[in-house]
């Protein structure tokens, strides 16, 4: 049995083709199929709150593709999430109503409280001591979200309108930045040794560029020394030496920036990188729909 998940972020498209478990009762996923489209909607909702014709029908033709490999798949159950970009864009409804009739797939934007619940329900804390406390921190184009955890129950959880393609389009705000730092520094004042949960493409990244061991956390040092490193090359050595994706080069170093000051801000010395992201949490959440009684 298979189920599918799409993610249509500010930077890039995804879909997630799993593979379902049920083994003596428990219920997982093993990832089969993981495709990622840049199609960097951002650009057009940032800067004119538009989808553009030709960004929208790259979006349908992106759909279109997706729902012929979920039916060669067999897939048996689907979400598609839309996030910051379409939340934005005035014409966010009218993409999805045409996403609904030219590719048969049935799209929801959904808002940032929610986007930051399903990153949750990836579970990526699963292979770390439970006992501790956690900010999840997952950056988008678009957005930011954070979620924070103590002892696995989730405390407060937010989403800011702080992400990679925002910055770059200078479309970011001082009081944004503000309110971040206010919530974070409201909610964990009271925890010692928070630790951070990273999740998102850039994040994967950095931590693959880290070269860390057994799964073991990536230090705020470490990644200070990755974020020095990135930007002393040009982007385009970004993408000719260090062997980047383009869409990846540009986005990587304002990532290190809202990584660095959330870490800051909440006093985290170090992050876990369990490389899961919203479409892990969207499957998450249709085993938990199918196999919860």
């Amino acid at each position: 049995m298979r189920y599918a998940a799409i993610d249509i972020g500010s930077n890039a498209v995804r879909l997630l083709i799993a593979d379902i478990i049920e083994n003596n009762g428990s219920v997982s996923f093993k990832k089969n199929t993981l495709i990622r489209v840049p199609l960097r909607l951002g650009d057009d909702a940032f800067l004119d709150q538009h989808i553009s014709d030709k960004k929208a029908a790259d979006l349908v033709k992106t759909m279109h593709a997706f729902r012929g490999l979920m039916d060669v798949y067999k897939v048996v159950d689907y979400r598609a999430y839309a996030t910051s970009a379409m939340r934005e864009a005035k014409n966010g409804a009218d993409v999805v109503n045409r996403i609904r009739e030219e590719a048969n797939v049935d799209l929801q934007i959904v808002q940032g409280q929610k986007e930051a619940k399903i990153i949750y329900a990836s579970h990526a804390e699963q292979n770390i001591d439970k006992s501790k406390d956690y900010l999840y921190i997952d950056v988008g184009g678009g957005s930011t979200e954070l979620s924070l955890f103590s002892a696995g129950e989730l405390l407060a959880s937010k989403s800011f309108n702080i992400g990679t393609i925002r910055i770059l389009d200078n479309q970011d705000k001082d009081e944004t930045w503000d309110e971040m730092r206010d919530f974070i520094r409201e909610n964990t004042r009271q925890f010692k040794g928070l630790a951070g949960i990273g999740t998102g493409g850039n994040i994967n990244k950095l931590y693959k560029l880290a070269q860390e061991k057994d799964s073991a956390p990536l230090t705020f040092g470490k990644l200070k020394s990755l974020s020095n490193y990135l930007n002393s090359f040009s982007l385009k050595d970004r993408i000719n030496v260090l062997g980047l994706n383009a869409d990846r080069a540009d986005v990587i170093l304002p990532a290190c920036d809202i990584y660095m000051s959330v870490m800051k801000w909440a006093g985290i010395k170090n992050i876990f990188v369990p490389s899961v992201g919203m479409v892990d949490g969207i499957i998450q959440r249709l085993i938990e729909k199918n196999f919860t009684k």
